[in-house]
């Protein structure tokens, strides 16, 4: 499913879009998720704790533009794609310097609409399996396959990455488990850690060494289950 947001200080245009959505939704089988905004200063307040794909931003809007409230978007948030909606074909360029995805002239058509939401949901679903989370910084996007292993200190959550790097995330480690199960590749060894079984090099009956070589524990009765659930991983690739 993709959340998406539209801000639009016209009432009837941002109706017209999000009827539109809604018609390309039950077209394409693809299920959305759409909130609605007039104003740019809500849309950032409330994108704070909504994380959205995509955003239909409206450019020429009340108080703060659309191109600022894209400035404070984009700071939060690298992965999230903005299409702008304006009447004039003058800010296209401004649309560039926060990574627009696309650019759409008032009034928009359900064709130009389709078009828009065609490559938007193909690249989506094209995109390595990844996650977006939640960090101090703002969201932040990071693939599976550089995941090594994943642990929970207290009330914070640090995934530990192939490259050395380790991002410090605000959300419980029960967040990530149903997601995170082992038919995508992860394996919960201990109360504390969850491991990306691709990336294990070794293992002991009491711990595990990743390909970078980091070291992480076996909880006591987990051996047999996680040996399991390592070789289904290796003998399948």
């Amino acid at each position: 499913m993709l959340r998406i947001a539209i801000c639009d200080d016209d009432e009837q245009s941002l109706s017209n879009t999000k009827r539109m959505l809604e018609s390309w939704s039950a077209a394409a089988f693809s299920q959305l998720l759409i909130d609605c905004f007039d104003n740019g200063d809500t849309l950032i307040r409330e994108s704070a704790a909504a994380r959205y794909d995509i955003i239909f931003l409206d450019i020429v809007m009340p108080l703060i533009g659309g191109i600022e409230t894209a400035k404070e978007l984009r700071n939060r948030d690298k992965t999230i794609k903005i299409v702008f909606l304006t009447s004039s074909p003058d800010f296209a360029l401004q649309s560039y310097s926060v990574k627009a995805s696309d650019y759409c002239l008032k009034p928009v058509t359900y064709d130009k609409l389709k078009e828009i939401m065609d490559d938007l949901a193909a690249f989506d679903r094209q995109e390595s399996e990844n996650l977006t989370l939640k960090t101090m910084g703002g969201y932040q996007k990071i693939y599976l396959h550089d995941i090594e292993y994943i642990e929970a200190q207290n009330k914070r959550v640090f995934f530990y990455l192939k490259s050395g790097k380790v991002v410090d995330v605000i959300q419980p480690l029960y967040t990530f488990e149903a997601e995170l199960s082992d038919s995508k590749d992860f394996f919960k060894c201990h109360r504390s850690y969850l491991v990306y079984l691709p990336n294990v090099d070794y293992f002991s009956n009491t711990e595990i060494k990743t390909k970078s070589g980091r070291r992480i524990p076996i909880a006591r009765g987990y051996k047999k289950s996680f040996q399991d659930a390592y070789f289904a991983v290796m003998f399948r690739e």
